[in-house]
């Protein structure tokens, strides 16, 4: 079984056509027929069955697609671990970031990072809270920056880089508009903005509400940021967010107001696996933001 064969194989299952995996390969249609027909022969199994010009994976092909795609990644995997070993300052870095850090700690810390070290890349992935955690087992991404860190999640490493608070951002002709400080349970009869089932701040948000003796009655859901900020100018309802999240400033229309009772607070750091070592590239950026956010404190 040659390399060679599993990259045909994976690239026509995944294309349904052999000719249309030749044009992306750069390879003749009959090499990537012979090669795929050897692998057949060598396992034993069709791995496809034919249908005209259009081919499918059979379900056993369906089993070896699967372990096939695993053993690729962990092969890419090693390959970058020598490129950057060959040449740690032209890696590659993927690194994952939610929502919430998008608008100033993301971007930041990469902007920094490239100063110093301008041949490094990036592939870059938002996505919610959960997803991340799992790419960071799983080998899709090296390290991600979450808020809050996980407090129980045996296969990662984090770090703390900073902590905030978490502020009630209220439409500007909100009867308490006014106030320099709130008790969340002012706000009990108001309707809530919030992210929608699954996102961790919509966790934060129902449990920083339970603490202060009430469940929050959600009027509207948004999916990011700007989206949020944007209904409570609206004057739909009011919201919990994360004080990183007004770094540029306060969305017009609205005000935004610390919680007395209760204080609530977020941990925001960066994770990386626990048990997989990372390449070098990616290690001399985990240790960068690192560094860099211990000279930010020093300097507050």
């Amino acid at each position: 079984m040659e390399l060679r064969q599993l990259r045909y194989f994976m690239e026509v299952a995944e294309r349904e056509h052999v000719s249309e995996a030749a044009v992306h390969l750069h390879v003749a249609q009959s090499a990537i027929s012979r090669q795929i027909t050897n692998l057949e022969k060598e396992l034993g199994v069709n791995l496809f069955e034919r249908e005209g010009r259009n081919i499918k994976l059979s379900q056993i092909g369906k089993t070896f697609y699967t372990h096939t795609k695993l053993a690729m990644q962990a092969i890419e995997h090693a390959k970058k671990q020598i490129d950057d070993f060959l040449d740690p300052e032209r890696g590659i870095i993927k690194i994952g970031f939610p929502t919430s850090l998008s608008t100033h700690l993301v971007p930041s810390v990469i902007s920094a990072f490239k100063e110093a070290h301008p041949n490094i890349k990036f592939h870059l992935r938002q996505g919610s809270y959960h997803f991340l955690i799992d790419s960071v087992k799983k080998g899709e991404m090296g390290v991600a920056f979450l808020g809050p860190l996980p407090k129980s999640e045996p296969e990662i490493a984090s770090h703390i880089l900073f902590t905030e608070s978490i502020l009630a951002l209220l439409p500007i002709n909100h009867p308490l508009a006014e106030r320099d400080s709130l008790y969340l349970s002012d706000l009990k009869k108001d309707d809530f903005v919030s992210f929608p089932n699954g996102y961790i701040l919509k966790k934060m948000m129902l449990d920083t509400c339970k603490q202060a003796g009430f469940t929050p009655t959600v009027s509207a859901e948004g999916e990011d940021l700007d989206a949020i900020k944007g209904l409570v100018s609206a004057g739909i309802g009011v919201t919990l967010l994360p004080e990183s999240t007004f770094h540029e400033s306060t969305p017009r229309m609205t005000v935004k107001i610390p919680l007395e009772i209760p204080e609530v607070r977020r941990t925001v750091g960066i994770i990386k696996p626990k048990e997989r070592t990372l390449a070098p590239s990616e290690e001399l950026f985990y240790s960068f933001v690192k560094q860099f956010y211990s000279r930010l404190q020093g300097f507050q």
